[in-house]
């Protein structure tokens, strides 16, 4: 077997000038499959639950009580609650996916893997990451005002406020690095590690490490979902 490590996604094939990559391509088959999921769980919804319904509804809602307790409103949740789910889904269910047995040995274009673990391809981490950092500056207009926002960075009332001022720019941007690469070092990370102790030590070995991997995929997937959770609900509270 050999060790091949990349940072970059392989590409399979073009769609016009678009480069569809392996990691790409599985984001398909996982949104495909919560899709497919949640529409057959609605379409099984009874009055009187059976075993499985009963624990999707625990699971939903202890989450919506969880953000509940964030958010401090019924009215905030219900508005923060699909978004941050959906998030926490896509995100363990890609990173639970790249554990699946066999799926590396599925290639194309002369050894190239069909599949990869989604998240270990930074361009889509840096996605997601902007879409929650568009959605937490949204709901801070939507709070304050476009001007009340304007003035949250550029404040010319005193020197002190336009320091602090500053200092929000800086940490606007630094939420979009540490929401990115918390998400994509961990999961990359280990998915190299994995492959080293494969490599170097096949069969029992990476058994532990499989499984600090597959901690490491739902744990991650938490972090990003309620940091953009916490962030949301911060920018709700922000006074102009």
């Amino acid at each position: 077997m050999d060790l091949n490590i990349s940072l970059a996604p392989n590409i399979l094939f073009h769609i016009g000038s678009l480069p569809i990559t392996n990691t790409l391509f599985w984001s398909f088959f996982v949104s495909l499959f919560l899709i497919t999921v949640v529409l057959t769980v609605k379409r099984s919804l009874k009055l009187v639950p059976g075993m499985m319904q009963n624990i999707i509804e625990i699971i939903l809602e202890g989450s919506y009580g969880f953000i509940k307790t964030l958010t401090g409103s019924d009215k905030k949740t219900k508005l923060i609650f699909p978004l941050i789910m959906t998030m926490f889904l896509f995100i363990a269910i890609a990173n639970l996916a790249a554990f699946i047995p066999g799926q590396s040995a599925i290639t194309v274009n002369e050894n190239t893997p069909l599949f990869r673990a989604v998240m270990s391809d930074y361009g889509m981490v840096f996605v997601l990451t902007i879409i929650s950092i568009i959605i937490i500056q949204a709901v801070t207009i939507t709070t304050n005002g476009f001007f009340g926002y304007i003035k949250k960075f550029f404040n010319f009332t005193s020197p002190l406020k336009f320091f602090l001022g500053l200092m929000d720019i800086i940490g606007e941007i630094a939420k979009i690095l540490s929401l990115s690469f918390r998400l994509f070092g961990n999961i990359f990370a280990g998915e190299v590690l994995t492959m080293v102790i494969l490599f170097l030590l096949p069969y029992i070995a990476p058994l532990p490490f499989m499984f600090l991997g597959i901690l490491t995929a739902v744990i991650q997937a938490f972090v990003f979902s309620a940091l953009t959770l916490v962030f949301i609900t911060m920018a709700t509270e922000i006074s102009s």
